[in-house]
């Protein structure tokens, strides 16, 4: 059985990644904000009042977890607010920084004492942190912070290595969930995490630091 701790994991991408876990037999760490009904019936353990921008929340969390092996940490908790040149909210745009890039690595770096040679982290990114692949422009929080996030984990993935942890920076494609208005042009949560666990099981110490889309797809920086 693998223990996996996933952050974000109320609804959406996260509720599905437990879905998932729970179904195949491994053993998961819920973290939220605060629990939802679909995810306190999957019957996996839930950890709710857990805000990874809060440190003493963060830390909380690492005391109840104290001695609990970690094998592969999700960061998926995240936010998008789309801000356009003419409509530009600079504290929209720390906002975002905090949460989808400062946030994920810091709860990273308070939790490395509950891994061990072999285990895993994913971060949970998104195309629109590639620079190389931007042609439409806007968005400037969450891109700037997605990008951010993705040097984070190539940072990682280098750090950590000779200690036999292994990095994946993920986009888990256009997902029709709440953060994207239940958009009709996307994939679903569970097509998007059966590629993304794809991506985190073949996750290794030689591919470490890989920019993937959930469809297996190396993705430009």
């Amino acid at each position: 059985m693998t223990n996996y701790l996933i952050t974000g994991s109320n609804r959406g991408i996260g509720l599905e990644y437990c879905r998932q876990l729970k179904e195949r037999g491994d053993y998961v760490i819920a973290a939220c904000r605060s629990s939802s009904p679909d995810l306190d019936a999957l019957g996996v353990r839930v950890e709710s009042g857990v805000d990874v921008t809060s440190g003493a929340s963060v830390l909380s969390l690492k005391e109840k977890l104290k001695g609990i092996n970690i094998d592969v940490l999700i960061q998926n908790a995240g936010i998008a607010e789309f801000n356009s040149l003419s409509n530009l909210d600079p504290e929209s745009v720390i906002r975002q920084f905090e949460v989808n890039a400062l946030s994920p690595l810091c709860f990273t770096h308070s939790f490395l004492g509950n891994m061990r040679e072999g285990s895993k982290i994913a971060l949970i990114t998104s195309r629109m942190g590639s620079i190389d692949d931007n042609t439409s422009g806007g968005s400037y929080g969450y891109r700037m912070s997605k990008v951010a996030l993705c040097m984070a984990g190539k940072s990682l993935s280098i750090d950590l290595k000779s200690r036999g942890i292994s990095v994946a920076i993920l986009h888990p494609g256009l997902v029709s969930t709440r953060m994207t208005g239940f958009t009709s042009n996307g994939i679903t949560p569970e097509q998007s995490v059966n590629g993304l666990l794809l991506r985190i099981d073949s996750l290794s110490l030689e591919n470490s630091g890989t920019f993937w889309h959930s469809n297996g797809d190396i993705l430009p920086w």
